[in-house]
């Protein structure tokens, strides 16, 4: 079994800054074995997405793979899509149900992205559950320290697959979420997405199996300890305000 991190931003997207090689190291001093990029459709072309699986060869290793995608939006920015695969860059800003059709076409894997985001569950329509292969359960970003609420009606509708990423910006999206995967050979693009698409992984959390058995009873206080964290969150910002105003 290895480690894989999911749902990771580079400085090759408009709003991180990490180049590709500080994120290798990074997560490898973490334990993990795969690094999944998704880099924003915003300012990509296909030239630039030939460019990005270049560089994301040159960071990787014999230790840490890093697995080139990309995470589309559609036109009002509620739904989210992440994809890998040697999939053409599609376009900013496509319909949802035009993106999966064409992901599928090309012969990629797409998971729905933070269902909690901007309330991005309301948009769910039932007919993309046959083009993905899963939805995130888990998004640190959005979701925090607790999983997405909003979440678990949806996997439970379509039967899709947990998945938990990090959302990665910067360190502050540090945190023990993983796909725990097994693998058919040595490691690679290819045997990873193989991997995906056998459903040969499964999500963790500070090192347990993510089921939604085993949930059940963290979640109530995973929740608790969330609101708690924002609330800090909230105070600190207050003071640092009231701070800057006084100098």
């Amino acid at each position: 079994m290895i480690k894989v991190a999911c749902h990771v931003h580079s400085e090759w997207s408009y709003d991180a800054k990490w180049p590709l090689a500080d994120i290798a190291k990074a997560f490898r001093k973490r334990g993990y074995r795969v690094v999944m990029t998704t880099e924003h459709d915003l300012g990509f072309t296909e030239k630039r997405r030939q460019e990005h699986h270049q560089a994301c060869a040159d960071a990787s290793s014999e230790s840490l793979l890093v697995v080139p995608g990309i995470e589309y939006s559609d036109t009002k920015n509620l739904a989210h899509v992440l994809v890998w695969g040697n999939v053409p860059f599609l376009g900013e800003g496509l319909p949802t149900t035009e993106l999966l059709q064409k992901v599928q076409d090309a012969g990629g894997l797409a998971v729905l992205a933070h269902p909690s985001r901007k309330e991005a569950w309301k948009v769910f329509d039932p007919d993309w559950v046959s083009y993905l292969l899963g939805i995130e359960y888990w998004n640190r970003k959005t979701d925090g320290w607790a999983p997405s609420p909003d979440a678990p009606a949806l996997l439970n509708d379509s039967g899709l697959k947990r998945f938990v990423g990090l959302d990665f910006h910067n360190h502050r999206q540090f945190f023990p979420l993983a796909m725990m995967m097994d693998t058919d050979g040595p490691v690679s693009e290819a045997s990873i997405l193989a991997g995906l698409k056998a459903s040969r992984c499964q999500p963790s959390a500070f090192g347990l199996s993510v089921s939604a058995s085993s949930m059940q009873s963290l979640t109530s206080v995973l929740r608790t300890a969330e609101f708690f964290r924002r609330r800090l969150a909230l105070l600190r910002r207050s003071i640092s305000r009231k701070y800057l105003t006084r100098k």
